[in-house]
């Protein structure tokens, strides 16, 4: 059977390169898909086969275009023959081509599977190729039968090269291909398509607005899935079933068995998490509640003491799935591991010292700001929410200030904010008189003291004024108290402004500012630049993921009536929480130096290493980051260095010039117009761009990422929700206040089951998988390119990276950093690279994926 119908040429000095195919055949979780297996071999013996053709990048044909010659068809050998293995593993055929020496070099490949089921493409490696060694193809792409495509899959080998510099004869190869994977923007897309698009977030449910396309509700693209319009409102798409979680992205895009295996093993597991606890609540004093902090850690008891060899699991092979219930580090289903923050003590978390820590080295160590003038005020329109100056005086903070008055603390640059007014304030009203959230908009002020630690002054807590929104607010100053009733005032004071900070970051910090950001990135590359690209080569690694996952928060976390609506204070409102703050998104800004610049916390010195100095020189989160961001940045600029060597070389490569355009207008087209946007026309915007992009789907995730079961495990800690107000002196809360200060606490932030809810969430999305890439890793570390420089200026990149990882441990050993563990003794590891040998997945608590993968 002919694949692609060569020509014969009568001249033709005809050699044999042999090759290897390295592919993982269609598998159900762990297990290989017997029934396409048997069909696969059935269509073997009728001479269906897998067919490849090599592809010259020398050569071209005169009657194709110029595009490059076509070699004689080659089978895979002898896959019929080959048992597969009960697990789904790797396996390697043989091929053999009949090659024309006159066709030059093999640049790229066809591929045509006969068979019934699609494959895994992993890698084609070719032996010998006369006059240039062993030639490899990195493919990791799933192959489908060919009746799925209107075109032929085609793989070029690992070699980079500009627009301009391609090889004629592969040129326009290159060009067919990215036409390909831009679709034609039209039709449902299925499982195999490979098309990247971009569509508005239409698809969270009939009662939520449009997010994108609109000055109310701008927000990024994320990938279009051609759903029919909803038959009740054309202007929303329909929605899958109930827990369907098959939602539409490029196949190549979707988890890899390994990884999917551990996500479902972990959420089967996390449900039974919360039934347990919640079928033991029956028998509790008050439904739906916690009767006591005792109560809240009933749902870790036992952790310790059942304990499984993992030896005892080795036999299992590869069912991951299985694993996944036993696993290596001991822990078992149905039982909460114990989170980080109460480790050690399990009241640690209600000091002050812990509470400030936290904004430095805990979940959301991204919001503080430098206070720059008092009293605090707002940048909300006076004309729609009136005045919103700060109702905190001196004399509420001066008393703890160790001797300073608020001038001079603001000269020195001792004072800082953590101020979620003016995020929280325009939907306020609506979230306490719709939902059955009773929240604040909050501020804290905190001192920077000798030591290095912060010290909390004083939080704010607003209502929207009872008359109207354009009355301002009313407000209520709470001051640090250790004893009695104000005690129990400001531990929920401190409960209150956890509250706003902990769905900041979910919505915000997290969601908006990683998933959500990166999405439109991810389709511009695979549509306007080639795998040939070398920005796409540097880029492509900090992608992986990143679409199934957030199909998957669109079809069950962000939706509505998802998980997020339940378990965080703007409840319903939630996305156009996040809405509101991507009209200040600024892409620029999101490199670490210049955000920590733009809160205050760091001014520019040329004279320090990273050309900045911080203002708290004991901030984990900042120190740690520069050294990751440094590590990131020398490396982007040696590789771009390696094929941009002038700026005009960036200007004429019009790929990268069309991937940028993209970007800008199509993929955050609601801010194509803002001026912030880099041009693209130097090499230095290349390089600070890329830098960015490589930070925040890397470093900046895994810091918003997998610090949320070590911190927010322990709900009390990081409560998300509020259900009453601050009980008011006279009032029957006000005497349960006194008599039963937790029993308060505990009524007032989030609820039993949202609570379990809320854990069973952030445990799934802090787990690190088996198949986790990490920064400075890569699939194919030795032939990812064929560019020796690229080669060698990755593999010092790995290296830097193990030197700062050297660095933040001993720096958390440091007794004189009291930031860096703090009062629950948890180290600050969420920056570090790599996770230990001994702990290579699960609730690590460190280690920088590549991606945002979760």
């Amino acid at each position: 059977m002919s694949c692609f119908g060569a020509k014969d040429d009568k001249d033709e000095k005809v050699i044999k390169i042999k090759g290897k195919v390295a592919l993982m055949k269609r598998n159900l979780l762990d297990f290989n898909d017997f029934g396409a297996s048997m069909l696969d071999r059935a269509h073997e013996l009728f001479g269906c086969k897998v067919c490849l053709q090599l592809i010259s990048s020398d050569v071209g044909d005169p009657e194709n275009e110029m595009r490059g010659k076509v070699g004689k068809e080659a089978y895979l050998e002898n896959w019929s023959c080959r048992i597969s293995p009960i697990t789904a593993e790797t396996v390697e055929f043989d091929v053999t081509f009949e090659w024309d020496e006159s066709f030059g070099h093999p640049g790229a490949f066809f591929i045509k599977n006969n068979h019934h089921g699609e494959f895994f493409l992993k890698t084609l490696i070719l032996e010998d190729v006369p006059g240039s060694g062993p030639a490899h193809f990195v493919c990791n792409s799933w192959v489908y039968p060919t009746k799925c495509y209107k075109y032929t899959r085609i793989f070029f080998v690992n070699q980079s090269y500009l627009t301009s510099s391609t090889p004629g004869s592969l040129r326009k190869y290159r060009e067919d291909e990215l036409k390909n994977l831009r679709g034609d923007g039209t039709g449902e897309l299925q499982t195999w398509d490979r098309v990247y698009d971009y569509a508005t977030y239409n698809d969270l449910g009939l009662n939520r607005p449009v997010l994108g396309g609109s000055k109310e509700y701008p927000y990024p693209r994320r990938v279009r899935t051609g759903r029919k319009p909803n038959p009740k409102d054309s202007t929303h798409e329909t929605r899958l079933c109930i827990l369907n979680i098959d939602i539409y992205c490029p196949r190549d895009e979707k988890f890899s068995r390994l990884k999917f295996s551990d996500f479902l093993a972990v959420s089967i597991k996390s449900l039974g998490q919360i039934l347990l606890p919640e079928i033991t609540g029956v028998c509790s004093k008050t439904c739906n509640e916690f009767d006591s902090f005792e109560d809240v850690l009933q749902i870790y008891n036992g952790w310790e003491k059942e304990r499984i060899d993992p030896n005892s699991l080795k036999s299992s092979g590869g069912f991951e799935l299985l694993k996944e219930f036993f696993r290596s580090d001991g822990e078992l289903p149905l039982k909460y591991p114990k989170a980080d923050v109460i480790q050690h003590d399990e009241f640690a978390w209600r000091s002050d010292e812990e509470f400030a820590r936290e904004m430095l080295a805990g979940l959301n160590p991204v919001a503080i700001t430098l206070l720059k003038e008092f009293p605090p005020t707002s940048k909300l329109d006076p004309a729609v929410y009136g005045d919103h100056t700060s109702s905190i005086t001196k004399e509420h903070i001066e008393p703890n200030m160790n001797g300073l008055t608020v001038t001079e603390a603001l000269e020195t640059h001792k004072l800082f904010i953590l101020d979620h007014n003016d995020e929280t304030i325009p939907y306020l009203k609506r979230i306490n008189g719709e939902t059955s959230t009773k929240c604040y908009g909050t501020r804290t002020i905190l001192l920077l003291q000798e030591d290095g630690t912060l010290k909390p002054l004083a939080i704010e807590l607003s209502l929207v004024h009872p008359d109207g929104e354009i009355h301002g607010a009313v407000n209520k100053v709470v001051t640090p108290t250790e004893a009695g009733v104000e005690g129990s005032i400001w531990q929920l004071a401190k409960a209150f402004a956890a509250v706003n900070d902990s769905s900041c970051h979910q919505l915000i910090s997290h969601w908006l500012m990683t998933h959500a950001a990166i999405e439109p990135f991810i389709i511009a590359t695979n549509r306007q630049l080639s795998a040939l690209h070398p920005i796409y080569k540097l880029l492509q690694p900090h992608f992986r993921d990143t679409m199934n996952i957030n199909g998957i928060a669109r079809e069950l976390l962000i939706s509505e009536g998802g998980y997020v609506e339940r378990i965080v204070f703007p409840a319903k409102y939630s996305m156009e929480f996040s809405s509101l703050a991507y009209k200040e998104w600024v892409f620029t800004d999101n490199s670490h130096p210049e955000e920590l610049i733009k809160r205050g916390i760091a001014v520019r010195d040329p004279s320090k290493p990273h050309g900045v100095r911080l203002l708290i020189e004991d901030y984990p989160y900042a120190v740690d980051g520069l050294e990751i961001w440094s590590a990131i940045d020398n490396w982007v600029r040696e590789y771009c260095s390696i094929y941009y060597p002038t700026d005009e070389s960036v200007q004429s490569d019009t790929e990268l010039q069309s991937w940028w355009e993209e970007v800008r207008t199509e993929g955050h087209g609601d801010l194509k117009d803002a001026t912030w946007w880099p041009k693209m026309q130097t090499i230095g915007e290349l390089t600070q761009s890329c830098s960015t992009i490589i930070w925040i789907a890397s470093a900046f995730h895994a810091a918003m990422n997998f610090g949320q079961y070590p911190y927010a495990g322990y709900h009390p800690n990081r409560p998300t929700m509020s259900r009453r107000f601050m009980p008011e002196p006279g009032t029957p809360e006000y005497e349960e206040l006194e008599k039963t200060p937790d029993v308060v606490y505990l009524k007032t932030i989030t609820s039993r089951f949202s609570s379990l809810l809320g854990i069973s969430l952030v445990e799934i999305l802090s787990r690190h998988s088996a198949d986790e890439i990490y920064l400075g890793q890569r699939e194919c570390p030795d032939y990812w390119t064929k560019d020796a420089a690229a080669l060698e200026a990755f593999k010092k990149f790995g290296q830097k990276l193990i030197e700062v990882e050297d660095k933040i441990m001993t720096m958390n050993n440091d007794e004189k950093l009291k930031n860096r563990t703090g009062p629950v003794k948890v180290p600050y590891t969420l920056l570090c690279p790599y996770n230990l040998p001994s702990f290579p997945m699960g609730l690590t608590g460190r280690g920088i994926p590549n991606s945002v993968s979760i």
